[in-house]
This record gives C-alpha cells, sequence and structure tokens, in this order.
C-alpha cells in the first residue's frame, strides 16, 4: 500500500512538456509545452480535435510514445518525482502498479490467443509475483467488479467470443488490477453505442470512488466531458488552449476554438445550421507563429498570426487575444410541423418498406452444418417521401444497417417488398435492377475502405458512370468537374489517391461518388460517427444543402441521435430487428413513447454541466442473440416497465407517431 497523497498537491503535474515523434523525412513537434494536473479524486477530461495532442499527453506519461517519440522537455511529476528522471525498470513498476491505461480500442489492445483470465492475471504475475492460482482468482473478483456477467466463465473465453461493451470491461479491469492510483481512459466510449457508454462511463466513476483515484478522460465528445469531468483541458495543435472548471468552461468559454467546438455541436448549436469550422489543424512538422488557431478562426487579427499567446493566470486560464465575453446561449430547435403518415404504401414517396425480413444462417461452429437462424429484420415497415431525411437509430445489432443494404440490393430480403421509386425490386430483371441502382445509392461509414486504393480519384468517381454506361467521356468529366464543386473540393484532387486526404475529404469524395448516377435517394451508413466535431458539421451541413439544391431524399442510419434529430425530418427506432416508434423527429426525440427510445435519449450525455439531474431509464445487460430473440416485445428482457402481457407482441399502432408498445410513456 503506498503512502497517501496530499490532497492540496497533485497526484501528476505536467510541466513544459513537450514531445517529438522523428520521421523519416523530419520531426513531429506533438506536444509544446504542455501543463496540467490533476488530484487525487478528481477527473481531469482533456478534449480537442484528432491531432491536438490528446492521446499524445498520455502517451508521454505512461512512456508508451509510438517508434521515434521522445518527451524533450519539461517535468512528468507523478507522486512527487519526476519519471523522465528515473530508471526504465522503475517506471516500468509505475507504470503497471500505480498508473493504468484504458485505450480507445479494446479488441487490438487485447491478444487474441490468451485467454482473457491469464491476460486480467498478467500484471498480477508481472508486478507482483502472484501465484497463478491467486491471480486467476484476483482477476475473476475484478471482473466481478467491473459489472462482468459470470466472471468465472469469461475469463476463459477469447476477446473475440465478447461483445464490444464486454471487451471495455476487461480492459478496464486489466488497467485495476493492480489498484492503480492514476486511470488514463483514452477514448474508451467512442466506438460504443450511447447505452453501453453510458455504462461504462457510470462504472468509471464508480471505481474512481471505490478505489480514490484519479482520472484522466481523453475524449472528443463534449458531452461526455460536461457530465463527467471535474475539470478540463482543452487542446489544439499540442497545446493547451484553455482549461477550467467543468461548470465554468461550459458557462462562458474564453477561447474562441473552444466555443467554435461547441458550435458545432449536433444539439448545442444556437442556430439551424451548425458552425463549421473551416481548414484543418496545422502541420505539426512545420515551424509555426503566433496563435496556432489563427488560420481557422473567424475572429483572427493581424496580432494573432505574430503573437505567441501563454495561458493567463488565474483559475480559468485561456490563450486568446480576442477571448469569448459573454456566456454562450443554446436556443432550442423550433418544432418542426408534423406531417400525417399514412398507414398504408405512399404514392408519392421514392421508397415504400412493407413487411421487411431477413434471415440469416447461423454457423454451427467447426465442420457442423448451420444450426439455425439469425432474426436481423423482422417485419420492419416504412416509407420515405422525396427531399425526405429518414432517420434509423438504434444499438448495434438492431439492424439497422442490414436494413440500408438490403434498400441499395446488396442483400436480397428473406421476405417483404422494397418498392423504389414505384418498382418493386424482387420483380426486376437484371437490366431494370442496374437501372434501379442509378435512383439508389449508398454512402459508407468508412469511406477509405470503400475506395480502391490503387485507383486515382478521377477513376473511382468516373467508374460508376462507366459501369452504368452513361455519357460520353467529355461528358463525364464535365459532370466529374461538377461533383466536385458541389461538395467543395479542388479539381487537383482528381490525380491524388485515396491515402492523401483527411478523413473529412474521404467523406466528401464519398458523397460525390454517390452523387455520380444522380439519383434520387441515398442511404447513409453512419457517415459521420468515426468524424471529429468540426469536420463532422462540415459533413452534415453539406449533405442538407445538397439535398435542398437537387431534392434528394436520405435514409440517415446512426446510433448517434443528436446527429439524427439534426438531420432527420422523421425518425424510426431499431431494436432487435423491430421498429419500436416512428414519427416526426422532433417528436420522437422530446417526446419518446417507447421505453427503449427514453433509454437512448437518457443515456446521451448532455453537454450542460449544470443541467439539473433527472429520472432516467438506464437499459441494463447485453442484447440478446439475433439467433434466439424473445418472444412478444423484444426489449421486455431489458425493460423496466414489463409485466406478463409484454410475452405477446404489440403492433406499430398510431398516426403520425407510432410506438409498439403495451404501456407506452406519455411522451
Amino acid at each position: 500500500m503506498s503512502a497517501p497523497i496530499d490532497p492540496a498537491e497533485p497526484l501528476l503535474r505536467l510541466r513544459g512538456v513537450s514531445t517529438d515523434i522523428a520521421l523519416r523525412k523530419g520531426v513531429v513537434h506533438a506536444l509544446d509545452d504542455v501543463n496540467l494536473e490533476v488530484r487525487q479524486g478528481e477527473t481531469l477530461g482533456i478534449v480537442g480535435e484528432s491531432g491536438s495532442g490528446k492521446t499524445m499527453t498520455a502517451l508521454s506519461v505512461m512512456g508508451l510514445l509510438p517508434p521515434g517519440g521522445e518527451v524533450v522537455g519539461g517535468e512528468i511529476l507523478f507522486e512527487g518525482r519526476d519519471l523522465r528522471s528515473l530508471p526504465p525498470a522503475e517506471v516500468r513498476g509505475i507504470r503497471g502498479v500505480r498508473m493504468g491505461m484504458v485505450f480507445q480500442d479494446p479488441l487490438t489492445s487485447l491478444n487474441p490467443t490468451m485467454r482473457i483470465g491469464v491476460q486480467v492475471a498478467e500484471p498480477l504475475r508481472v508486478h507482483q509475483g502472484v501465484g497463478r492460482a491467486e491471480a486467476r482468482e484476483r482477476a475473476i473478483e475484478i471482473l466481478r467488479r467491473v459489472g462482468m456477467p459470470r466472471p468465472d466463465k469469461i475469463v476463459d473465453a477469447y476477446p473475440h467470443q465478447l461483445s464490444g461493451g464486454m471487451r471495455q470491461r476487461v480492459v478496464i479491469a486489466m488497467a485495476l488490477v493492480c489498484s492503480p492510483r492514476l486511470l488514463i481512459a483514452d477514448e474508451p466510449t467512442t466506438a460504443l453505442d450511447v447505452t453501453t457508454q453510458r455504462q461504462i462511463l457510470e462504472l468509471i466513476d464508480d471505481l474512481r470512488e471505490e478505489f480514490e483515484m484519479a482520472v484522466i478522460l481523453v475524449t472528443h465528445d463534449l458531452g461526455v466531458i460536461a457530465s463527467r469531468a471535474d475539470r478540463v483541458a482543452v487542446m489544439y495543435a499540442g497545446r493547451v488552449v484553455e482549461s477550467a472548471t467543468t461548470a465554468e468552461l461550459f458557462r462562458s468559454p474564453r477561447h474562441r476554438y473552444t466555443e467554435a467546438l461547441m458550435e458545432a455541436r449536433p444539439g448545442s448549436a444556437t442556430q439551424e445550421r451548425l458552425y463549421s469550422i473551416p481548414g484543418l489543424p496545422p502541420d505539426l512538422s512545420r515551424p509555426m507563429t503566433g496563435c496556432r488557431f489563427a488560420p481557422r478562426c473567424r475572429f483572427v487579427s493581424d496580432a494573432c498570426r505574430t503573437t505567441e499567446v501563454s495561458l493567463s493566470d488565474g483559475e480559468h486560464r485561456h490563450a486568446c487575444l480576442h477571448p469569448v465575453t459573454r456566456p454562450l446561449t443554446a436556443a432550442p430547435r423550433p418544432a418542426p410541423a408534423a406531417a400525417a403518415q399514412p398507414s398504408g404504401p405512399d404514392a408519392d414517396a421514392i421508397l415504400s418498406i412493407r413487411g421487411l425480413v431477413k434471415d440469416y444462417e447461423a454457423a454451427g461452429g467447426g465442420l457442423r452444418r448451420a444450426s439455425g437462424k439469425v432474426s436481423a429484420v423482422a417485419g420492419v415497415s416504412f416509407d420515405v417521401r422525396p427531399g425526405e431525411t429518414f432517420g434509423l437509430v438504434g444499438e448495434s445489432g438492431c439492424g439497422k444497417s442490414t436494413v440500408g443494404r438490403l434498400v441499395v440490393g446488396l442483400e436480397e430480403p428473406t421476405g417483404g417488398q422494397i418498392v423504389v421509386d414505384g418498382a418493386d425490386i424482387a420483380t426486376l430483371d437484371r437490366r431494370a435492377r442496374r437501372r434501379m441502382h442509378r435512383q439508389v445509392q449508398l454512402m459508407f461509414q468508412d469511406s477509405y475502405a470503400a475506395m480502391n486504393p490503387r485507383m486515382r480519384i478521377d477513376a473511382i468517381l468516373t467508374e460508376p458512370l462507366e459501369i452504368q454506361q452513361v455519357d460520353d467521356p467529355a461528358t463525364r468529366r464535365s459532370r466529374i468537374a461538377t461533383l466536385l464543386d458541389q461538395v467543395g473540393l479542388s479539381r487537383r484532387v482528381l490525380e491524388r489517391y485515396p491515402h492523401e486526404f483527411s478523413g473529412g475529404q474521404l467523406q466528401r469524395i464519398g458523397l460525390a461518388r454517390s452523387l455520380a448516377l444522380r439519383p434520387r435517394l441515398i442511404v447513409g451508413d453512419e457517415p459521420v460517427s468515426a468524424l471529429d466535431v468540426s469536420i463532422q458539421a462540415q459533413v452534415l451541413n453539406l449533405m442538407r444543402d445538397l439535398q435542398r439544391d437537387l431534392g434528394l431524399a436520405y435514409v440517415f442510419i446512426s446510433h448517434d441521435l443528436s446527429v439524427v434529430d439534426y438531420m432527420a425530418d422523421r425518425i424510426g427506432v431499431m431494436y432487435l430487428g423491430k421498429l419500436v416508434e416512428v414519427g416526426p423527429a422532433h417528436d420522437v426525440v422530446r417526446a419518446a413513447r417507447h421505453p427503449y427510445t427514453q433509454a437512448l435519449i437518457d443515456a446521451v450525455p448532455s453537454a450542460d454541466p449544470g443541467a439539473a439531474p433527472r429520472e432516467s431509464i438506464a437499459i441494463r445487460g447485453e442484447l440478446p442473440s439475433a439467433q434466439n430473440p424473445p418472444t412478444g416485445c423484444r426489449f421486455r428482457t431489458r425493460c423496466p416497465l414489463a409485466q406478463e402481457i409484454c410475452e405477446s407482441e404489440p403492433p406499430l399502432t398510431g398516426g403520425a407517431h407510432q410506438v409498439a408498445c403495451h404501456f407506452p410513456l406519455r411522451g
């Protein structure tokens, strides 16, 4: 047991920390004069865009920098000792016992060839010399404390056999098994659904109190910071540009970058259109003068470009020559007029889906034959009219992406009807179906993975036109040039390859490709989930502009309700293959009627740290298997309102706002 720390003294303090990463063609100055501190029992949130230095700060503290990385200046004081001055063996002992880290992607953090129990117990055996049997028992105990179901069974499982939320609990258990004083969580919930995210964040909060440890929470999600951190540090281009208590920073941000991040976030915009931060973060391998945010700042002056600004003194510190002088106020979006939703097929709809079913054969494993079926989509019906955005939301595994793949023809339905522009696609011959694909296109979540890395952008954008035999070469070139203008890209990009672009630029190229055939409907499958909030705002605004100019309809698939609320006219909520609620976006988000929808809404972190606590519906446990879904209402096994009648399936009923629940909420 280590000696107690004076609560008045920081457990961890960074003084002027600078970190470089040596590359073959230069040096990246990843961190420059970073000053931070965190006290025992406190949660410090670090927020900023990708490349701002958040993760590099965490890795510098842990001594886990990538090849070529080195802390070249400053002090990293942990429990009063500078880690940079200690022998490597002593630093490894501190890192394994007194400090723990939870990495962003638990699957790549775990060894796929080792059982869970062996990996959780490894720090005990390496750092404390604990025997195999005792280490196993302590691994089971820590897994139990992090809320893992059946920990005595899980210790014998492999990582691939667990869900994303369960894998995240495993890496948290690994970080905590030696009872550390400091836990660094690097984007611990980025890849998780809002319901699982809530469980993990609550778990970290509970464990912080139980272990009396400090937590550094690294994230790009302002809502997570607002609801979980005591203090916040905002980073940009390798520097801390603002730091304050959470309540003070969200009530009255000072730096213009902080203000821009808040205005770019769906759900907290003060206007109908999201603020989009122009440009990209600077290249940290090149010398810079003045404020690093100046090239992207709407309030920039000549002094900003030449003056190096240091953090101000006091509790609320910032480095800005033109700070925000008044608190931010968020005006709620006005409620749109509710459109009547017909119960039968809509004659004017560009897309009508009725009773859609998709079952997959369940693999038996090894040489065994298929053992049953997986019910991915079970009786889904909805319409999408021209110029409308229909949002599909739900947890991973609910079937929303499968619906999207069925609509664009990448999967064949098991049953039901998909009608595109008046034609049932099941009745179309091969030639007619190819013509139908001109009307319906898909925008992928990961545009880079959807592009051939050996093809230039010119060939990637021209390919759909060649496959569909549309226009002559000269007309195609003209159409591609027009597409680039529409998505805000220079025509110089045509000679480049996909790996040469940022994530936001790739999504613009992906959107241009989906527009090449002039479709009437685009299915966007999580099109902005992998983007920073600033780039996300650019893409969302672009999609809305193109919808207005071209009359596009969207099926917008996402697990982020705030994004869907911003984009959609109507929302359908899916759970385990079924639609449980459908209605106007404003009504579904602000007056939900199904307990599952309300639980999704309650799980979204609020960007207002001063908001009064409210009663909420919390989903517990894992999503049931689609191979053996519950009878009746499929949500009943996780629903706090479930009763015996829920064993019979409720129909989707109502007018414009429909719900499938025996005990609907009043809204």
